[in-house]
């Protein structure tokens, strides 16, 4: 039973060690444009049902509680917490943030669509908007050349005033994505999220009705994360390693003396 005991311990240590990587991630984060924290969800490993609950006992009596010995723990899933960053304001007229549900839709170059919740875009050569690492806008906004005074209005209506006019022109509109389970959806690295059967199927449409939210321009969406509260995680994990720690170092020497008294 003591080897029973040192596997136990060992799954504490292997489950502790990934919630302290997830967190590790969060911290690590703590600036990205957009970024949801994670949070571990532990689950037991399965139980020996050594005594069933109302087994017979004797020939009239019947066990209450029974008997049951775990085998372990382990981490059974890392939720997404979607809830909404602070707003920093940027001034810049290309950065815009969701307030809100709701995500901004990119052409990846597999054909497919990502969804991101950053909304520092900016123009490539063409004057197409852009992520920060190239991937074009669904639907695309082409911006003309020598456009000054580019406004995105709070449904995601972009307009410029372009040379030869002196009012404004509609240019396009940014249309945004919300999903039955937001924490649904996978995650892929660079701030992009792509759809799962989990997620449900992406309803797309205007910023601000039905359940979208809408958009800001000029700010940012910084990053839920809280450093604070993430510190004390940590610590807590840190602890909880330590013990598991110590019940692998208590079973060895329960081991130990076994071996040198029998």
């Amino acid at each position: 039973m003591t080897n029973a005991a040192l596997h136990v311990a060992r799954t504490g240590l292997d489950a502790q060690n990934e919630r302290m990587r997830v967190i590790a991630n969060n911290l690590a984060n703590v600036n990205t444009t957009g970024f949801k924290r994670d949070r571990a969800s532990f689950e037991t490993l399965a139980y020996q049902a050594m005594t069933a609950p109302g087994a017979p006992s004797s020939a009239d009596n019947k066990y209450a509680t029974g008997l049951s010995l775990g085998s372990g723990v382990r981490i059974a899933s890392t939720e997404r917490i979607d809830t909404q960053g602070t707003l920093q304001q940027t001034e810049n007229a290309l950065d815009v943030a969701i307030e809100g549900n709701g995500f901004f839709q990119l052409q990846m170059p597999d054909g497919t669509t990502g969804y991101t919740r950053a909304g520092n875009f900016s123009m490539n050569a063409e004057g197409t908007l852009v992520s920060s690492d190239g991937k074009p806008l669904i639907p695309q906004i082409q911006i003309p050349e020598g456009a000054t005074k580019i406004t995105i209005g709070a449904d995601g209506t972009v307009s410029a005033t372009v040379p030869g006019s002196d009012t404004a022109t509609e240019l396009g509109r940014i249309e945004t994505a919300r999903f039955a389970n937001p924490t649904g959806l996978e995650s892929l690295g660079n701030n992009v999220l792509k759809e799962t059967a989990a997620s449900g199927a992406p309803q797309v449409g205007q910023a601000g009705i039905e359940g979208r939210g809408s958009i800001r321009q000029g700010s940012l969406e910084g990053s839920n994360v809280n450093t604070v509260e993430e510190l004390v995680d940590m610590i807590e994990t840190q602890r909880a390693y330590e013990v598991n720690s110590k019940m692998i170092k208590a079973t060895d020497e329960m081991l130990q003396y076994v071996n040198q008294q029998i």
